[in-house]
């Protein structure tokens, strides 16, 4: 095993007279050592206008594990959809987030679920950081009854309150002003908690993006913008787009860091950054430098504005779950069946989730009356003639 050197001579003894259960044992070691341990991340933080985070980020074994789990669950459950959208078991858009998976895993490492997050429509992995299951994502994207919005928002509009994580938003850029009034919210309320407003490149350049970010400013709201920079906005890269593609200077009064978005500890150590200058400071602009593996969303084969070399290239030198697998092997935490044997555990897990979805029915039909108006105000739903009476709303 990857952990015999920790192993005493006396404990090689012991281990003759009862191999498995000391193997169950120090395999359970593994996975709950909390042992303090320091990493450098892949490159150093590049800022403007505010101090630069340590390049040293302190984790353990369990998180590097958890890290590993974590990602490969969301790796696996966006190629199954991609696998059941050309089965056309789900319908409409769809924009996957392989690829990206460190973000979402790192930023959830530095926060808690108190702390808000709002996102775009490329938002499946981000709920399931946030707690959400695989069942809800599944069926909310077969538009089934046990999904997290009920099967009525589909891929784009993932949601969950609980956890204070308030959704996909499918309009470009609209969920950035959004997210600063949940800012607003904490402030006012005085919770000691942050938003994180996501965003891609392709949103970057949004005019209510610069209104809400100056008010932000103005009132010093604990809002952190983090910028999704994959490089490519639907199919056009961002030198096309963006005159200044440094998109952690584009707040110009407003700080901003540069963060390597396919490094789960370099994103963790940004993110615990940010929201502490935020809570102090007012907003702060973080772009993680990441990349996705599909198209913009499944309507695109994501190899004509890009070569295929590019995209395997990204996949051998940056790949965030290959990194952490790396990291875990050279530092002897796991063997590498065990970490293929987790491999094999997120496999079944997202084949069950999409074998009960499939079991969950669909929406009533009056449920298209339902989530539209404040309940119990009496609102009536009207035919095209406006004289018949079609529904009394719940």
């Amino acid at each position: 095993m990857a952990l015999s050197r920790i192993a005493s001579s006396s404990s090689r003894s012991f281990n003759l007279l009862k191999p498995l259960s000391f193997a169950i044992s120090l395999r359970r070691s593994i996975s709950n050592d909390t042992t303090p341990m320091t990493v450098e991340t892949s490159v150093p933080f590049i800022s403007h206008q505010c101090e630069v985070p340590s390049r040293s980020v302190e984790t353990n074994p369990k998180e590097l594990l958890t890290f590993f789990r974590d990602m490969a669950l969301m790796r696996r459950m966006e190629i199954a959809a991609d696998s059941l959208y050309k089965a056309k078991l789900i319908r409409g858009f769809c924009h996957l987030y392989d690829g990206q998976e460190a973000v979402a895993v790192g930023m959830e490492a530095a926060i808690t679920k108190k702390d808000c997050i709002i996102t775009a429509y490329r938002d499946h992995c981000t709920f399931v950081g946030r707690g959400g299951s695989l069942l809800e994502v599944f069926a909310e994207l077969m538009g089934r009854q046990a999904g997290c919005s009920r099967g009525k928002g589909g891929s784009m509009h993932f949601y969950k309150k609980d956890s204070n994580f308030y959704g996909g938003h499918g309009i470009v850029g609209a969920q950035v002003p959004l997210g600063c009034g949940l800012a607003f919210a904490q402030k006012y309320s005085k919770e000691e908690t942050v938003t994180f407003a996501l965003y891609g490149d392709g949103a970057a350049n949004q005019g209510q993006l610069f209104e809400a970010l100056n008010i932000s400013a103005l009132w010093d709201l604990p809002a952190i913008l983090v910028c999704e920079n994959n490089h490519y906005g639907m199919g056009t890269a961002e030198w096309r787009a963006a005159k200044n593609p440094a998109y952690y200077k584009r707040g110009d009064y407003v700080p901003g860091l540069k963060v390597d978005g396919m490094d789960a500890l370099a994103v963790k150590q940004a993110c615990k950054f940010a929201k502490e200058r935020a809570l102090k400071n007012g907003p702060i602009i973080l772009e993680m430098d990441t990349y996705r593996y599909h198209g913009h969303s499944m309507s695109d084969p994501g190899s004509t504005y890009r070569t295929r070399d590019e995209i395997s290239g990204v996949r051998q030198e940056r790949d965030p779950i290959e990194r952490i697998r790396k990291l875990v092997l050279s530092h002897d935490l796991a063997t590498d069946k065990e970490l293929k044997d987790i491999e094999k555990e997120v496999r079944k897990e997202v084949d069950d989730a999409i074998a009960q979805a499939k079991e969950s029915p669909m929406p009533e039909p009056s449920e298209l009356f339902t989530n539209v108006y404040v309940k119990g105000f009496g609102a009536e739903s009207f035919g095209a003639d406006r004289k018949e009476v079609r529904a009394t709303l719940p």
